[in-house]
């Protein structure tokens, strides 16, 4: 009866352990990994919101455990993700076991920190859940932060996170001649890296200056890899509530820069699309303000158009709805796009070949040998099993 029990607990202990050793464990929670990079030094993080190993804020857990925090820098939608998208992010203090620490926006009147702002620092952590798209803006911070420490000598880690759109690759290539904070990387708009990834590319790619004088430190992920999926356990940012907002984003985030709606100011942004005038008359809705910083194309405007919240979403960028909704409403094609879409794109081919109503497999195919030619770039710099 003893051994018939050792052997029940030692088949249990095995397959419990099996388990656990299948769980995701992100680069912060790996404190083991970069505890002793960190120690002794004075410490700033380039954080937000999404930076929590096991529930508890990564300040928290590293102030609770000795290490010397003396600043935190912030990027876009400010250090608690609360701030809308393109607002200008203020400056803050945080007060954590009767010490203020300094929050210092990059998403402000500075977008590169000053040399005043670096002063006394010794290592930089960055730690922040991307979406794997190349005009989410975080993967700009970072490659800020890294400029500067370059230039100043000031070491970097990153803390890596899953991709949870690292599963493919797609959409035009950036086109330098466009390039800006929504933009910055000669990438394409699904770049199928993590910030980890990207950060070896833009050493070793050299489009930083001062690179060769940064010390890049990565703290990999456990236990996961391109060819998994990963659900963001944490809105990354307002107007990604879920999920499948976040898959659809990559797509849906071309509207940005039109007439049409993805459903900011609605319960379910980025998982809607529609315009008053659209003839896809299946669903309605109405985008409101949310807050007082919010003022959602075509408030007040019932629009008519299409819900994506049960469609499975495919590895792939969907340049189909655009193409659909332009060829919809007709009588707005001269207004269709905004100033800005080329930097949306990457570049002005795309809003070119749609309104001349080149194909959707046309459109792929002009893109193709610009995938193909960063495809073997991103191989060079990859830190887990690639999906293909």
């Amino acid at each position: 009866m003893t051994k018939i029990f050792i052997f029940i607990l030692f088949f249990f202990t095995n397959l419990f352990g099996i388990e656990n050793d299948k769980k995701i464990i992100v680069g912060a929670e790996r404190i083991d990994q970069y505890k002793d990079l960190i120690k002794g030094k004075s410490i700033a993080l380039l954080v937000n919101h999404t930076s929590i190993v096991k529930g508890v804020h990564l300040i928290d857990t590293l102030s609770e455990l000795g290490y010397k925090i003396n600043k935190i820098f912030s990027p876009e939608h400010g250090f608690r993700g609360t701030i809308e998208r393109g607002k200008k992010v203020l400056g803050d203090t945080l007060e954590i076991y009767d010490k203020k620490i300094p929050i210092v926006s990059m998403y402000g009147k500075n977008r590169i920190p000053t040399y005043e702002n670096m002063k006394g620092i010794d290592v930089v952590v960055f730690d922040i859940q991307d979406v794997g798209a190349r005009f989410y803006t975080y993967i700009s911070a970072m490659h800020n932060m890294m400029k500067i420490c370059g230039e100043l000598g000031i070491e970097f880690i990153v803390l890596d996170r899953p991709n949870p759109n690292g599963n493919y690759v797609d959409g035009p290539v950036l086109d330098l001649k466009f390039q800006s904070y929504i933009g910055m990387h000669e990438i394409p708009i699904v770049h199928g890296c993590t910030v980890g990834e990207l950060a070896k590319m833009i050493l070793g790619e050299k489009w930083i200056e001062n690179g060769k004088n940064l010390n890049l430190k990565i703290v990999k992920v456990k236990n996961w890899d391109h060819t998994k999926n990963y659900i963001v356990p944490i809105r990354p940012s307002p107007n990604l509530p879920n999920q499948k907002s976040i898959l659809l984003y990559p797509s849906l985030c071309l509207f940005e820069q039109t007439i049409v709606s993805i459903g900011r100011g609605t319960d379910f942004p980025f998982q809607v699309i529609g315009h008053p005038n659209s003839s896809f008359n299946n669903f309605k809705f109405t985008p409101r303000s949310v807050s007082e910083e919010s003022k959602p194309k075509l408030e007040g405007q019932e629009s008519f158009g299409i819900d994506l919240r049960d469609i499975e979403v495919k590895k792939e960028l969907n340049i189909k709805y655009l193409i659909d909704f332009y060829n919809d409403l007709k009588d707005k094609k001269d207004d269709f796009f905004g100033k800005y879409f080329y930097r949306i794109a990457g570049n002005k081919i795309l809003e070119n070949q749609i309104i001349s109503g080149v194909s959707e497999n046309q459109i792929r195919l002009s893109w193709k040998n610009d995938i193909n030619s960063y495809k073997k770039i991103r191989k060079k710099y990859l830190l887990y099993k690639d999906f293909e």
